[in-house]
C-alpha cells in the first residue's frame, strides 16, 4: 500500500533533487536465481472470462468508492519497484532491476529497468515516483488514509538520474521489512500534467490511467453496468523478463457483472465463464458434481498454501450506542457459534480463526484464541450492562425497554447459509441479529462510511501484520478509512505507533504481539473461519504449471498470478470428448506441496 502529498510543482522537486550524487560504496543486489514458478512453454492468446457481482463505482484506485472488488483487477498486476517471490518470499525485480540497502536503516536505492514504459508508450522515469508521493499526499484525492500514511511514513524520494532513485522513510525499520515499504508504485505524472486538481475525483472517475503492468482497461469495450474488458498491453516491455516468462498469457480478461451467484454458477456450467472460486463447501461438495466433473471436462483444484490468513469475521462498529459497551461486544462474541457453522454448513473444511493476525510466523502471538460459544457467559456480560430480562420474543431488554438488536451487513449471498446459523444460535443467547445483504460495491461503500452496526468482512493481507489503518484512532470516526470498527484507544495507539517506529525485528515482533492481544481484549473483531488453501474450479482447456499454484497465492486464476493459459488444442479435443461422452483426464487435483 502507498501514499500521497500536497501539490508541489515538479520543477521545484526536480531542482531540489537534481544535484544529488549517488554514493560510491553502494552494493547493488538483484535476484534472478530463484525458481520460476510459471510454465515457460505456456501458450499465448485467448480471452479469460470471469465475473464480479457488481459494477464498480469508479475506475480510480484511490479516493471515494475506489476500494471495491474491481480494484484488484487493476492493482494485482500493477507493479512496484520490487516484488516478493510467491514461494521463497525473497525480493525479485519488478520495475527495478537492482536495489541496495542504505546504512541508515530507513532507505533503499533502486535502479529502474531502462526498458520500462507506460502503456501509452511514455518512458517510466524516477519522476513518476516523486509524483506518486505528491499525488498520495494531496488532499484533492480525498483519501485521508493515504494522505496520512504517505505524509507520516515517507520522508522523500531522491532522484539521481532518470533511472536511479532513493526512497527514504521517515523512520528506521528492520532490513527484513524495508523493501516492502520502500517499494512504492509510480503514478504517471504526464497523464495528470504534473498536478492534482480540486476536480480530481470527478474528472478522473471513469478515466483509464496508463499502466506499467501487462493489462489495461479497454475503454472502447466497456459496457457500463454489464462488463469490463482488460486487454494486454501491446508490445509490453516486460514480456521477456525472468519471472514473467510463462505468465500473463491471455490477450484479454473479460469481467462480466453477474449479480446473483447462482446465475453465475449456471453460466459457468454452460461454458460462458471459465473459472469459479470454490472455497464454499456447498459449491465444492454439492454443486460441482455430475457428468462434466466425472468425465474431467471441468477440473477441481484444491491447493494448500502457507501464508497469512484472511481476517474473516465480524467487525463491530464501536461508534454505535450498543457496541460502545465492551460487555455487549463480549456478549456477542460468546453468542457467535462459529464451530456449529464449520460443522453443519462448512463440512469441517474450515477451522476456527483464532484472531486477526494468524499465519505471520513469529509475528503472530501464540495463545490468543477466539471466545468460545457460551450462552451463560454471554448472558452474564449482558446483565452487567443492564440487559437482564428476556422480552416476549426471547431477546434481552434493559429497564428502558431497549432490545439487544443489531444489523449485520454482508456483501455476498454465499454467506447467507452461514449467517443464518449464526443468527439462529445468537437468538438462543437473547441477541437479535438482522441480516442485511447488500450489493458488494454499495455495501462496501456503506461500511467504509461507517454506517454499519456489524460488518461481515475479510481483509487482504500483507507481508507483516498491519494495525494502523485498521485500529488506530487517527482512522476512527472518519469516512473512507479501514478502521471500520472505529477503534479509538490511546494505549493501543501508543503500541501501534511504537510498532511502526521499531527498528529491530525483535522489537517489532514483541510490539506486534502486544497489539494483537490488545485488539483481542477490546473485542472489536470476532474471528470466525480460516482455510489454509484455495479451491478453483475451471474448464479443462485451461492449463496450469506442474505445481499449479504458489505458497503465497490465493488463487491460480487471479490476474496478478497470470500463470494460467488457454490450450486451444485441448479446447477442440474437449468438444470432441463431450460429443462422444468420453473421459477427459482426472477431475480432482489436490496439491499439498505447501501444506502447513
Amino acid at each position: 500500500m502507498k501514499t500521497f502529498i500536497a501539490m508541489m510543482l515538479w520543477s521545484l522537486s526536480c531542482v531540489a533533487v537534481a544535484a544529488a550524487t549517488l554514493p560510491k560504496d553502494i552494493k547493488w543486489e538483484t535476484n534472478t536465481e530463484d525458481e520460476q514458478w510459471a510454465d515457460l512453454e505456456a501458450q499465448k492468446g485467448g480471452t479469460y472470462r470471469t465475473w464480479v457481482n457488481s459494477y464498480p463505482l469508479t475506475f480510480r484506485t484511490v479516493g471515494p468508492d475506489s476500494n471495491g472488488a474491481f480494484r484488484s483487477f487493476i492493482l494485482d498486476h500493477a507493479w512496484s519497484l520490487v516484488g516478493t517471490h510467491p514461494n521463497t518470499a525473497n525480493i525479485i525485480p519488478e520495475l527495478a532491476t537492482h536495489w541496495a540497502f542504505a546504512p541508515d536503516n530507513k532507505s533503499m536505492y533502486f535502479k529502474l529497468n531502462p526498458k520500462a514504459k507506460w502503456s501509452d508508450g511514455k518512458p517510466l522515469t524516477a519522476k513518476d515516483f516523486v509524483f506518486s508521493l505528491e499525488f498520495m499526499r494531496s488532499k484533492n484525492i480525498v483519501a485521508p488514509w493515504y494522505n496520512n500514511h504517505y505524509t507520516e511514513f515517507y520522508d522523500k524520494i531522491v532522484v539521481f538520474d532518470d533511472h536511479t532513485l532513493q526512497v527514504l522513510l521517515s523512520k528506521e525499520m528492520p532490513k527484513d521489512d524495508l523493501y516492502f515499504y520502500t517499494s512504492i508504485r509510480p503514478v504517471p505524472s504526464h497523464f495528470y500534467n504534473n498536478t492534482i486538481g480540486e476536480d480530481f475525483v470527478k474528472k478522473y472517475n471513469w478515466e483509464v490511467e496508463p499502466v506499467t503492468g501487462p493489462y489495461i482497461v479497454d475503454a472502447k469495450s466497456v459496457k457500463k453496468g454489464k462488463s469490463i474488458t482488460l486487454k494486454k498491453v501491446k508490445d509490453w516491455w516486460a514480456a521477456k523478463e525472468h519471472y514473467v516468462i510463462g505468465r500473463y498469457n491471455v490477450d484479454k480478461i473479460r469481467i462480466k457483472v453477474v449479480r446473483d451467484q447462482n446465475v453465475a454458477w449456471e453460466q459457468f456450467k454452460k461454458g460462458q465463464l471459465d473459472r469459479f472460486a470454490a472455497a464454499s463447501p456447498e459449491i465444492w461438495h454439492e454443486k460441482a458434481i455430475g457428468k462434466e466433473f466425472d468425465n474431467g471436462y471441468i477440473k477441481k483444484l484444491w491447493f494448500y498454501t502457507d501464508g497469512p490468513e484472511v481476517p474473516r469475521g465480524m467487525y463491530l462498529n464501536t461508534a454505535k450506542p450498543l457496541l460502545k459497551d465492551i460487555n455487549i461486544r463480549n456478549a456477542i462474541a460468546h453468542a457467535t457459534n462459529a464451530d456449529r457453522v464449520i460443522e453443519k454448513v462448512l463440512r469441517n473444511d474450515y477451522t476456527r480463526l483464532a484472531h486477526a493476525n494468524v499465519g505471520y510466523g513469529e509475528y503472530t502471538k501464540p495463545g490468543i484464541t477466539a471466545r468460545e460459544f457460551n450462552i451463560k457467559k454471554s448472558t452474564e456480560y449482558l446483565a452487567q450492562s443492564g440487559f437482564n430480562k428476556r422480552g416476549g420474543d426471547g431477546i434481552f431488554v434493559n429497564a428502558k425497554g431497549q432490545r439487544v438488536a443489531l444489523d449485520l451487513t454482508y456483501l455476498s449471498d454465499i454467506d447467507t447459509p452461514r449467517l443464518v446459523v449464526i443468527k439462529e444460535e445468537m437468538k438462543k443467547a437473547g441477541i437479535e441479529l438482522n441480516l442485511k445483504l447488500m450489493d458488494s460495491a454499495t455495501g462496501f461503500k456503506s461500511i467504509l462510511e461507517k454506517q454499519h452496526d456489524i460488518a461481515w468482512m475479510g481483509w487482504s493481507t500483507n507481508l507483516r501484520p498491519t494495525f494502523w489503518q485498521g485500529y488506530h484512532s487517527d482512522n476512527a470516526n472518519k469516512p473512507q478509512t479501514n478502521n471500520i470498527t472505529n477503534t479509538s484507544d490511546k494505549k493501543l495507539d501508543a503500541v501501534i505507533e511504537s510498532y511502526r517506529n521499531a527498528i529491530t525485528r525483535e522489537d517489532r515482533i514483541k510490539l506486534a504481539h502486544q497489539a494483537q492481544q490488545m485488539i483481542h481484549d477490546l473485542g472489536v473483531f470476532i474471528p470466525t473461519f480460516q482455510a489454509s488453501y484455495y479451491r478453483d474450479i475451471y474448464w479443462a482447456y485451461w492449463k496450469l504449471p506442474k505445481v499449479p499454484g504458489a505458497k503465497l497465492y490465493d488463487s491460480s486464476f487471479s490476474p496478478g498470478t497470470g500463470i494460467f493459459w488457454l490450450d486451444k488444442d485441448a479446447q477442440k479435443k474437449l468438444e470432441e470428448a463431450e460429443d462422444n461422452n468420453k473421459k477427459f483426464g482426472e477431475s480432482v487435483i489436490i496439491n499439498k506441496k505447501y501444506k502447513r
